[in-house]
């Protein structure tokens, strides 16, 4: 019971990133083409500004969990995907550095430039963490000992020798990339005025045109990659309930946004972002890292988890924890509420 519950844990803290971290991401990949102005550009910088730090403590919470309640998982998906975990890092930093470098220097190549990083950066980690997912669906060529190694790439294929890329997980991670835009998108629209406001709104319209169509392709290839995900939903039907919650949010999204109510618009989203992930991690349950090779050495909740002693203490000084950063989350999002207000200077 006891690893069942830490990888719900882990699922809370990864779905918090996506949904809190999304909207900082799509706000970086849209803020070239919503801001056409130093003044706009810092609008779209500061709807994010007071938040976007804290955003990233999920990411820190959901890797602590992983690496606590499932060490043997945290150990092998760390070595084998050393090279994309160090360009992430690398991205993760750029991105960190161009919000905060930017407002330094008062030059007309200084804050092109780091607006540019800022923006590309933010569509990079979106592909990079869509690809990421892709290749936890397709599975890995795990070794008896629980250890395997990818290159980038090799034949394009998700076959037995697969790479990171290939063409089922370039698909995950563009489906990623839309799905993330709509998400950034909608939060701008509902954050900034005028003329922000409706390229936000634009963006948001044809990203969820993508997203839309990304979503059935996505799902009927994930189904014929990974068997899991068939037995699963066969196995217990209750969790269709996932999957009609991502339904449910993506025509809410829709809906809102045509009505103009932005924050209706962006909750949906988050709920559709929610409901994919969760999808996901149903699907694959009780698999934490499927094997593409032999399906008896997957890592699952069970053989990849620490001793039950561990994971019962880790439960007590967890809850404390998590009430502490929600209790933070929502402070910070209530102080911050409503359209953003720009100072002459700064963000």
């Amino acid at each position: 019971m006891l690893p069942v519950i830490w990888f719900c844990i882990v699922a809370v803290m990864v779905a918090m990133y996506v949904v809190l971290d999304g909207f900082d991401l799509g706000a970086g990949i849209v803020h070239l083409g919503v801001a056409r102005t130093d003044r706009e550009r810092r609008a779209v910088i500061k709807s994010i500004g007071p938040v976007w730090d804290g955003n990233e403590v999920w990411l820190l919470a959901g890797g602590g969990a992983l690496y606590f309640a499932f060490p043997a998982l945290y150990a092998s998906s760390f070595s084998g995907f050393y090279l994309p975990l160090m360009m992430v890092l690398w991205l993760l930093i750029l991105r960190g550095i161009s919000v905060e470098f930017r407002n330094h220097i008062d030059n007309p190549v200084w804050k092109p430039l780091w607006d540019t990083v800022f923006c590309f950066s933010s569509g990079l980690l979106a592909v990079f963490f869509g690809v990421a997912l892709g290749n936890v669906v397709r599975g890995v060529p795990l070794d008896a000992a629980g250890e395997f190694f990818l290159p980038l790439w090799t034949d394009w294929t998700p076959g037995p020798n697969p790479g990171i890329l290939d063409w089922y997980t370039i698909l995950v991670g563009l489906f990623a990339f839309f799905t993330l835009t709509q998400h950034g998108a909608l939060w701008v629209a509902y954050k900034t005025e005028n003329g922000v406001r409706e390229r936000a709104r634009r963006i948001a319209r044809l990203a969820w045109f993508a997203v839309a169509a990304f979503t059935v392709i996505v799902t009927l290839v994930s189904f014929r990659i990974q068997p899991q995900l068939s037995r699963s939903f066969a196995a217990m039907p209750f969790g269709f309930v996932f999957p009609l919650l991502a339904l449910v949010g993506l025509s809410g999204a829709f809906l809102f946004w045509r009505r103009q109510e932005d924050l209706k618009a962006f909750i949906s989203s988050a709920v559709f972002v929610i409901g994919m992930l969760t999808s996901v991690v149903f699907g694959v349950f009780p698999y934490v890292l499927p094997a593409n090779t032999d399906p008896a050495l997957s890592l699952t909740i069970h053989n990849a988890s620490a001793p039950a002693y561990g994971l019962r203490i880790g439960l007590i000084w967890f809850a404390p924890g998590l009430a502490l950063a929600t209790s933070y989350s929502v402070f910070l999002y209530r102080k911050f509420a409503g359209k953003v207000q720009l100072e002459e200077g700064g963000y």
